[in-house]
């Protein structure tokens, strides 16, 4: 078994902090936030809601699937499943039979950064899948390599178990849980000012006037 490793499962994150940072978008905290984000080339697999949770962590290389059998059977409700394809994107590491088995153990989420299978059973069985696309060839039973519960990189972002996830058809946020909190308040504060902002272009306002850049132009122009 030479070139496994597995790591402990984290300790997940509270459901406080979980409840609390469902109610913000993704989108609002790239507005003042700059790390965490998965590349956009990591899309919804089909129509998702918002998800969050915490995170575990795969690293799966090639054809050998055997790492992802263990973790399947480690996810515990809640679980945010990342899977690090070890930059392959011509196999799919998940497909319907895997994905029943995360939703019956309540997994919140599966980020494969590579290839899925089965897209039609994964949109019935509704657990929201994020990946870089589709594959007919998958994995094998091999057991010579991976890892479980270690740092993965997904989507240009280093992935620590344990980290609080955000995510939605928008994209996927992963973050250390002791700054999750302050990121949640500040978007969920400017999602309640933007109802405002709605209000007055309603209301008849343009953009730049609520914004001020219209002021910018005016100094450039003078």
């Amino acid at each position: 078994m030479t070139g496994i490793q597995l790591g402990e499962l984290p300790p997940p994150c509270a459901p406080q902090l979980l409840s609390l940072l469902k109610e913000a978008e993704p989108a609002t905290i790239g507005h003042f936030h700059e790390s965490g984000f998965l590349h956009g080339r990591i899309r919804a697999m089909a129509a998702v809601a918002r998800s969050v949770g915490t995170a575990v962590t795969v690293r799966c290389e090639g054809a050998d699937g055997s790492i992802l059998h263990h973790a399947l059977g480690q996810l515990r409700a809640g679980d945010f499943l990342f899977v690090d394809r070890a930059g392959d994107e011509t196999i799919a590491c998940i497909g319907g039979a895997s994905v029943l088995a995360a939703r019956l153990r309540g997994v919140a989420g599966v980020v494969v950064d590579g290839c899925v299978t089965d897209i039609e059973e994964l949109r019935e069985l509704g657990v929201p899948v994020w990946a870089r696309g589709l594959s007919a060839r998958t994995t094998r039973s091999g057991g010579r390599s991976g890892s479980f519960c270690l740092p993965v990189d997904c989507g240009g972002v280093r992935v620590h178990p344990g980290d609080a996830v955000l995510a939605d058809e928008n994209g996927i946020l992963v973050m250390a849980p002791d700054a999750a909190r302050a990121l949640a308040d500040r978007a969920i504060g400017l999602q309640q000012a933007e109802q405002q902002t709605l209000a007055r272009l309603r209301a008849g306002e343009t953009y730049p006037q609520i914004l001020g850049t219209q002021l910018f132009l005016q100094e450039a122009a003078a």
